[in-house]
């Protein structure tokens, strides 16, 4: 049996979404479950070095889990020959000169999206790691929902027959922070801060929809700041510069029409925070954050429409609930193992920076789509 250590840089992890889903459920989960199986007898043991800005969060972030290394120090991390990956969580607008310094320094990259404030940016550093020959990807932790991939499942299995549309609704009321403190933090609000829900949203609507149901061909977008001033995290008002809304059609390759509703402003009517439904010839199915429920064409019912009456059926309750048939992990923690036996043992991958770049793409498309009032076509990226 051979047991190997892997270090692992990362930085920006003090945030919620880092230190959540990336360091305590995926990396710290690895750890303390004994390490990655690789096969054969052999383990990984992901060892994680914290960075970041605020030396105190991180001293106690690393007391409590246990890490030995931590440090504000970026280029000492870099310059180690014992650290192998570089993860980065940081806000956008930090990431890509980060990201771009690791892919210089040799490390292997994982980061989040999106990769880069602009497409030209996105792609560089794809292009940079290729040319570094360095393994590299993007996390896309949707297609690891086991409502996702449960309707994954389905369209492999030939349910929907021809795929019509698809309808996505996305979102919930994030407060102003005046009577009741925001959920979210006010940087995601302001523009020049790297904020707005196209930015944050469109990239993972693009892979989505890219890995489901064929590539983006073409997209419409309206984007709008609904709530012009919220209340930041010192209780002072401030200008929301960047949008809080957006609402695309996308054309798909092979016919399909995705039609998405991203919204920060909206009140949750829904089973789940996210939901998207696909019609199909053969059948429909509405598939969540976890739970996925179909409906066959042999089952479908033949409503009338009549104002007159009231509606003496459920129609909520003609669905059937599609069953787990497995056993579903954390979807974070799930790409995380991807991406080590990649690095360790040369598996496939697909989530590179390329296909972060094309997340990057659609969001500046979507964004242009919606100044000029018009459909943009989506080229295909390459490098």
């Amino acid at each position: 049996m051979t047991r190997r250590t892997m270090r692992i840089a990362m930085n920006g992890v003090t945030g919620r979404m880092g230190y959540r889903q990336h360091l305590v459920r995926s990396i710290l989960s690895l750890r303390d479950q004994g390490g990655l199986d690789l096969g054969d007898g052999d383990v990984l043991v992901p060892e994680p070095v914290l960075v970041g800005r605020r030396a105190h969060v991180l001293k106690t972030m690393a007391e409590q889990h246990g890490i030995e290394h931590w440090t504000t120090d970026l280029d000492s991390v870099l310059a180690d020959p014992s650290v192998e990956i570089y993860f980065d969580a940081q806000v956008t607008a930090a990431r890509e000169a980060a990201v771009k310094q690791a892919i210089a320094a040799g490390k292997h990259i994982y980061c989040e999206k999106p990769t880069g404030t602009t497409l030209e940016g996105s792609l560089e550093l794809a292009r940079l790691a290729e040319a570094a020959g360095i393994k590299h990807g993007v996390v896309q932790d949707k297609l690891f929902l086991p409502g996702l991939l449960k309707l994954r499942r389905l369209i492999e299995g030939g349910f929907f027959g021809r795929i019509l549309s698809v309808r996505g609704e996305f979102g919930y009321w994030v407060h102003e922070g005046d009577w009741q403190s925001a959920q979210r933090p006010s940087w995601n609000y302001r523009a020049q801060d790297g904020g707005g829900i196209v930015v944050d949203m469109f990239p993972h609507w693009e892979y989505v929809l890219h890995e489901l149901f064929g590539r983006v061909r073409t997209v419409q977008a309206l984007a709008t700041t609904h709530i012009p001033q919220r209340w930041d995290e010192q209780d002072k008002p401030y200008d929301a510069t960047a949008d809080d809304a957006a609402y695309g059609i996308f054309e798909l390759e092979g016919g399909a029409v995705a039609q998405i509703n991203s919204s920060w402003a909206v009140r949750v009517n829904r089973d789940e925070l996210v939901e998207f439904q696909v019609d199909g010839t053969h059948g429909s199915a509405v598939a969540g954050l976890r739970e996925c429920r179909v409906q066959h064409r042999s089952a479908t019912p033949k409503p009338v429409w009549n104002p007159d009456l009231p509606v003496t059926e459920s129609f909520r309750d003609q669905w059937q609930r599609v069953p787990d048939n497995a056993e579903f992990g954390n979807g974070f923690k799930a790409q995380w193992e991807l991406f080590l036996r990649h690095v360790v043992l040369d598996e496939p991958w697909r989530w590179d920076l390329l296909a972060g770049a094309r997340g990057m793409q659609l969001a500046e498309l979507g964004l242009r789509s919606s100044e000029q009032g018009r459909r943009i076509e989506v080229p295909e990226l390459s490098l």
